[in-house]
């Protein structure tokens, strides 16, 4: 009798891993974070609900941890790196491209169903607030920080900008925009934030 191999455990895992967030995503979408639950992720993903205890400590932890890996592959599709802004040395363009790309991503309805539940269950959820700040949106302002940076090291920025307030110049209003739909984002007005921004900030 031919023996059978035994199945491959990490193979395994990471499909179960994958249904999870696949599952998270859908449902956050479908009934919002409240009435997301670990029960319901689970029965979706076709797991136990003891496997994603296993991984994770919350349901939190699993939609958080979804949504960082969406955006990382929504940046490998697109070609780009999903924790990079560019260093051409030529500020402008550099931020306009980033924020060029952020637009898409906003726009993208895989990822702004999802991205608005959260961002709404962060208002009035202190705990969900804070991760949501920690994990997801702190790792992308140290890039902005990263780039004015070294925007100061070649003279592009006055050396006493800050750049954690310099960068909210840009960031924020898109924020607003399309947190609270005041009007609609588009490159133009990235385009735009960023000339703004960068007129204020430049070297006198």
């Amino acid at each position: 009798m031919v023996k059978k191999p035994a199945p491959d455990a990490t193979r395994r895992s990471e499909r179960s891993r994958r249904a999870i967030y696949a599952a998270a995503l859908a449902l956050v979408a479908e009934a919002g974070y409240p009435r997301t639950t670990v029960e319901g992720i689970a029965a979706r993903a076709g797991v136990g609900k003891q496997t994603i205890y296993r991984w994770w400590g919350s349901k939190a932890d699993v939609l958080l941890e979804a949504f960082l890996d969406l955006g990382e592959q929504m940046a490998r599709t697109a070609g780009q790196e999903a924790a990079a802004i560019p260093d051409t040395g030529d500020l402008a363009a550099d931020l306009k491209t980033v924020l060029r790309a952020t637009v898409d991503e906003l726009l993208d309805p895989r990822f702004e169903v999802p991205a608005r539940s959260l961002a709404a269950e962060g208002l009035v959820n202190e705990q969900v607030g804070r991760e949501f700040v920690t994990k997801l949106l702190e790792p992308r302002l140290r890039l902005y920080v990263r780039r004015l940076r070294s925007a100061q090291a070649t003279g592009a920025v006055r050396p006493d900008v800050d750049p954690r307030i310099a960068l909210e110049l840009f960031v924020s209003p898109l924020a607003q925009r399309w947190l609270q739909r005041t009007g609609p984002i588009s490159y133009e007005y990235t385009d735009t934030l960023v000339d703004y921004a960068l007129h204020g900030i430049a070297p006198r």
